[in-house]
This record gives structure tokens, C-alpha cells and sequence, in this order.
């Protein structure tokens, strides 16, 4: 067997699939990241994926793992790195794009926080109809991720919008299937305001994006919850159109 599949706590996926892990710190965002606290905790425990820790770190052998998977998931890909991180080369990354297409009975959601080398790479990518292209925005301040994004030929294209520690006002989802909020979790957690997420949710129902709330977040995460206003948002993107349909 290549690899064992993950099941995933995340809320809107169910597999995890990390032929890279580690990465660097490149926006607000990033300074109180999850994925580095867990990688220094299983070098700790010795798993030997992450004898680096958190420097990146290229996983060959599980570059074909998804191909192993008989039964059809959702899989992030990445969850403990970034794919679109200027040390991981090109080729490794046609790799796991070569895989994704072959494993077609799989959806794969990719996510970046490097939305400018997503875009100088994108037309040397095949996008497969089950590839999920999104980009982080955590603030306003990355909203020009969104606008890189919109040049990726992926036949959906998402943002997740966590850990959301800014308003965003002023969305442009033009050609934007999925909107996923959440706030952040852990030690030296930063506040998510309802009104920000209130606001996102009126602008992705208007742009007729879907909308997915996935936790208030803070220190204490489970205690916190995930419903706005007593119901819980757990709506996935249903169409997937051509681009030039997408961005009329």
C-alpha cells in the first residue's frame, strides 16, 4: 500500500493528503498557524514525515497515495503545507497535479496563501473538473488573492476566509463558487466579529456563492461552536462551470 488515507477533523472536507509538509509564515495569518504547532509536536512523537519539522519537506512516496483510495472523498491536499511554496519545484508539483487528474473519482481541494505563484504556474497545470482551486484571505489586506484566483482555469474556485481577523467589506466573488469563514483557534487565538461574518454571508448570498461557516474559533474552540444565528452553514459549491461562463 502507498500511503493511508487520513480522515479529517476539518469540517468541510474528509480526507487529508500531505505529499509536503511544512512551510513559512507569509501574511497575518500565518502567526498563530495550526499545521506548525502539530508538525513540531509529531517530529516530537517521531513520525518520520516530519523529521524536518516544520521546513518543508517533499514526500515522494506518497505522491501516488489517493490512487490506493477505492471509495470517493473529498481530500485536501496539503493541509500541513502550502502547494503553491516557491521550494517546492515544479515538477513536484505536476506530480501531484498528474495524480489528482488520474484519481478522477476524488475531489481534491487545493488550497494557497501564494496566490501570485499560483497564477505564474496555472497554465502549465492540467485542471481536472475534480480539482478545487481556493486561496486564503484573512484580512483585507490579501484581498488581491481573490483577483489571482479568478485567472486559475479550475472549475471551482474558492476562498477560505480563515482565520478571519478582519472585515471584508468589499467581496468581489465574481467567478467565486465557495466561500468558507471561520475564526481562529488555539492559544493567542485573535477575535472574530459576527458582524464581519454576517456581512460576508449577505455578500456570498447576493453573489449567489455558497457559504460555509466552519467555527467562531477561539481558545476554546468546541465550547465556542460553529452555528450563526442557531443553525449551522455547511453549503458546498453544486455547479462547476466553464470560466467563461463563471466570469460573465
Amino acid at each position: 500500500m502507498i500511503g493511508v488515507a487520513s480522515t479529517s477533523k476539518i469540517e468541510w472536507t474528509e480526507t487529508t493528503w500531505n505529499p509536503v509538509t511544512g512551510c513559512s509564515k507569509t501574511s497575518a495569518g500565518c502567526l498563530n498557524c495550526y499545521a506548525e504547532r502539530m508538525a513540531h509536536r509529531l517530529k516530537a512523537m517521531g513520525n518520520p514525515n516530519y523529521r524536518n519539522g516544520f521546513d518543508v519537506t517533499l514526500h515522494p512516496h506518497l505522491v501516488e497515495a489517493p490512487l490506493e483510495w477505492r471509495s470517493p472523498r473529498l481530500v485536501f491536499v496539503n493541509s500541513m503545507s502550502d502547494l503553491f511554496h516557491e521550494e517546492i519545484p515544479l515538477s513536484f508539483i505536476r506530480g501531484i497535479f498528474a495524480t489528482m487528474a488520474e484519481a478522477h473519482w476524488h475531489t481534491f481541494q487545493v488550497l494557497t496563501k501564494r496566490s501570485e505563484r499560483l497564477m505564474e504556474l496555472a497554465d502549465q497545470l492540467p485542471w481536472p473538473s475534480n480539482v478545487w482551486m481556493g486561496v486564503s484571505v484573512e484580512d483585507a489586506n490579501v484581498s488581491d488573492r481573490i483577483d489571482h484566483l479568478r485567472q486559475v482555469h479550475a472549475s471551482v474556485r474558492f476562498l477560505s476566509l480563515e482565520p478571519l481577523i478582519g472585515p471584508l467589506p468589499n467581496l468581489n466573488l465574481r467567478g467565486i463558487h465557495w466561500a468558507i469563514v471561520g475564526g481562529e483557534s488555539g492559544p493567542g487565538a485573535r477575535p472574530m466579529l459576527k458582524d464581519w461574518v454576517i456581512d460576508i454571508q449577505a455578500q456570498c448570498k447576493t453573489a449567489n456563492v455558497a457559504f460555509f461557516f466552519k467555527q467562531w474559533g477561539g481558545v476554546f474552540k468546541k465550547r465556542n461552536g460553529r452555528q450563526l444565528d442557531g443553525r449551522t452553514w455547511d453549503q458546498l459549491p453544486t455547479k462547476q462551470p466553464s470560466l467563461a461562463e463563471s466570469l460573465r
